[in-house]
């Protein structure tokens, strides 16, 4: 039950029901439940598809359900999401039944602070039902019943929310029903609005103008008589919410006595073919009363042009927008410009120092945690059983990240010389590399769990040390560490990449070189000290039980990557990367076996491993482009907005103006708000014009994987986000808060304003990058 309940129920009774329901739940199977929209790493929504039926009779009908469960002040939508917002979907995949369209209960309506929108759906708890019937036939088998549910989960942001729910029903000579959970969908079904004829109820409406005009307000009233003569009750709240009327903008009722309500409406300022009809759902009742919920319909009167011309004229010709004439976005991995680094302040030393420390404080980075724990269990173990070889390994841990460097900056350069430019942890917006990085870590998991040793026979090297633990390993430690540590960032990093990125070859590789002796700072350590590995712990059987908590850690990190590879090919590209990995498992665990084998049957073992490698890959590492997503009108925000795109950015910071961009989306009522309330108002233009700020929208409305990585990158899931970037300071934009303010934004561009190289006596100071933004 959610908090808006339908009718009055006994607090005991209420409180059993809901125990009841709790029980059911719990039951329900793993295929059945599913969470999405993550923030913050929390899912801010948990979907389940529940039955009130056990066991089915075919021919026979039955109920299903999707009971949403949403955390605290967040919140999905109604088939009219309102101002802004997207219609909850449900799709239906069900084998043998056939189902009926969604039930949906009266709704909630939400505000901005200043009422400025409005929107409709659910918080809390709430469930989507439809009746469903088994087709006729055998009475044995099983019935499949599966949900794929839409939506967009909002609170200060909104996320994209999807969710796959499946259940099996088991067919038998007659239906079982489910009492819990009928009692509970009877529950929900009596807040579902029904045809006010259906309870004897009759709706007029009287309009007091004969046509609607298109562009303008109109009035009228709505009766409501109840059956038999009987008193209408009172009403309270937001009693009235419209569907969507094609040709009317807005509608709303106000009451003025009991069954009379006072209509306003706006139409549309395009003229339709067809006169619109009102329908609508009608909340009658309070609380201390109870509801009664009914769905009114009545016909509105046809609608004309201003000027007097007759529906169907066609509408004025509108100009063009922003999404007619939007070019394809630059990938995100390109970066601004950057000044030379001959005209900055910032020496070679300096970036040096700055890269060294920069790599150290990496190791403190959650991407890195798995490779690092990795190490310092093999380091235990060496301690005691290689004394000798420490330093030999810690060299080759370190030579596997500085050479590691060392290749990221040959591909920096390469691309830089094919005229493209790039940024930190680039090539994790190809596909294929990410894909690879996955079966690396699902390969080393594995190996962790003992699936399989790394090196030709371990049976053969009785009496030295395993060869998972070799000179080599540690290496590809070091190549794994690198791997996993450039999506991440950490301070002082961004200012002596982008120092490196502006500048010769000499110097990208020297800044690479200083950046993986930094990464490697803890382990080297370690060796140069004298007696600090002898502090180690001792080896124990702990070790063993250590070594496989790691393999779940790389495990972690896989689903990490997963989740990137989500932004990059979307949903089907996640699903071609799994079932990639399920081959990878496979292929380990086939190379497991030869181990264990002689001759002639080891070489065909491993054959076949190479095999179903190479062929699962040829089948499932193929990775269509999403595409950029094109931008909307901008309404009444900033005049002079452009769409994004790197080459604008790019030609606006080479200007010397400061760049504010907003990333946003249509369905985002935070961004709406923002946009109306703060980025149009005086102060906000007046400051963008003293500054010369060039703004930019970036709009996510439809999924955009440039965008979508953009945004990761800042360490956000989900829209508004907004940048400002300065002249003198352009790799390290300042990120404001999802709620804005007029004064907020203001200082922010003259912050940036301020960081411009014509206020830097002609030359962009790259010591922007430490004090930008300084607040």
């Amino acid at each position: 039950m959610t908090h808006r309940q339908s009718k009055r129920l006994g607090v005991v009774g209420g409180i059993g029901l809901l125990l009841v329901a709790a029980v059911a739940w719990a039951e329900l199977p793993a295929s059945a439940v599913a969470t999405s929209a993550p923030d913050e790493g929390d899912p801010r929504i948990e979907g389940a598809l529940l039955v009130d039926a056990t066991q089915v009779k075919p021919g026979d009908t039955f109920r299903v359900g999707v009971r949403f469960r949403l955390d605290p002040g967040w919140h999905v939508y109604w088939k009219n999401p309102g101002d802004s917002g997207l219609e909850t979907e449900v799709a239906w995949d069900t084998p043998g039944v056939t189902v009926g369209p969604l039930q949906w209960p009266f709704p909630h309506t939400f505000r901005t602070p200043d009422g400025f929108i409005t929107t409709h759906g659910y918080d809390g708890e709430a469930i989507l039902i439809a009746d469903a019937k088994a087709m006729e036939g055998p009475t044995t088998g099983v019935l499949t019943v599966s949900a794929a549910v839409e939506a967009l989960v909002c609170e200060v942001h909104c996320i994209p929310a999807e969710l796959v729910l499946t259940r099996s029903l088991p067919l038998g000579p007659q239906t079982v029903r489910d009492a819990e959970t009928a009692a509970v969908f009877d529950a929900e079904l009596a807040k579902v609005p029904r045809p006010a004829r259906d309870s004897g109820h009759v709706a007029t409406l009287a309009l007091d103008a004969p046509q609607l005009t298109a562009g303008q307000d109109f009035t009228g009233t709505l009766t409501v008589t109840a059956p038999g003569g009987a008193a209408v009750p009172a009403v309270e709240g937001d009693f009235f919410v419209a569907e969507r009327i094609p040709g009317v903008a807005r509608v709303g009722l106000t009451a003025e006595g009991p069954g009379r309500f006072k209509l306003k409406g706006k139409a549309e300022p395009d003229v339709q073919a067809t006169a619109p009809g009102l329908t609508g759902v009608l909340r009658l009742g309070t609380a201390a009363t109870g509801y009664q919920y009914l769905e009114v319909t009545a016909p509105l009167a046809p609608m004309v042009a201003a000027s007097g011309a007759a529906a169907g004229t066609p509408a004025a010709v509108k100009p063009p927008s922003v999404k007619d004439s939007i070019a394809a976005v630059k990938p995100v991995g390109a970066a601004v410009a950057t000044p030379p680094a001959a005209e900055s302040s910032m020496g070679l030393g300096l970036a040096l120092v700055f890269a060294f420390f920069g790599g150290a404080l990496l190791n403190l980075m959650p991407c890195v945690f798995p490779v690092l724990a990795l190490k310092a269990y093999g380091f235990t173990r060496m301690v005691q059983q290689e004394q000798g070889r420490v330093g030999a390994h810690a060299a080759a841990y370190a030579g596997g990240i500085i050479g590691t460097m060392l290749l990221l900056a040959g591909g920096v350069l390469a691309v830089r010389a094919g005229g493209a430019s790039v940024g930190w942890g680039f090539q994790f917006q190809e596909p294929l590399f990410v894909a690879g990085v996955c079966a690396v870590l699902v390969a080393f998991a594995l190996n962790l769990f003992g699936v399989f040793n790394v090196g030709l026979d371990g049976t053969a090297l009785a009496g030295k040390v395993d060869q998972s633990h070799g000179l080599m390993h540690s290496a590809g430690e070091g190549v794994l560490a690198v791997v996993l540590a450039t999506p991440c960032s950490a301070p002082l990093l961004g200012t002596a990449v982008g120092f490196a990125f502006a500048a010769g070859p000499l110097t990208v590789l020297a800044v690479f070189t200083a950046l993986g002796l930094g990464l490697a700072l803890p382990f080297c350590v370690l060796v140069l000290v004298p007696g600090l590995a002898k502090k180690l712990p001792r080896p124990g059987a702990w070790m063993e039980r250590f070594k496989q908590v790691l393999g779940f850690a790389l495990l972690g990190t896989t689903v990490w990557l997963v989740w990137v590879m989500g932004g990059l090919a979307g949903v089907d590209g996640m699903a071609r990367l799994l079932a990639f990995l399920v081959a990878v498992g496979l292929v380990t665990w086939l190379y497991g076996q030869g181990q264990a084998q002689d001759g002639v049957r080891r070489l065909a073992t491993v054959g076949v491993a190479a095999g179903v490698l190479v062929a699962s890959g040829l089948l499932t590492l193929r990775f269509e482009d999403q595409g950029p997503a094109a931008a909307p009108p901008l309404g009444s925000a900033v005049a002079t907005a452009r769409p994004w795109s790197a080459d604008a950015v790019d030609s606006a910071l080479a200007a010397g103006q400061p760049v504010f961009i907003d990333f946003t989306a249509d369905w985002c009522l935070t961004c709406k708000f923002n946009e109306r309330t703060v980025l149009s108002t005086d102060e906000v233009r007046d400051a963008f014009s003293k500054h010369q700020v060039a703004f930019f929208i970036a709009d996510w409305t439809r999924r955009d994987a440039s965008i979508t990585a953009k945004l990761a990158e800042h360490g956000r899931a989900g829209v508004p986000m907004y940048l400002v970037l300065s002249p003198g300071a352009p790799a390290t934009p300042e990120v404001l808060p999802e709620l804005l303010t007029p004064g907020l934004v203001s200082d922010a561009v003259k912050r940036a304003a301020e960081c411009a190289p014509s206020k830097l006596g002609g030359g962009a100071n790259v010591l922007c990058a430490a004090g930008f933004p300084n607040h």
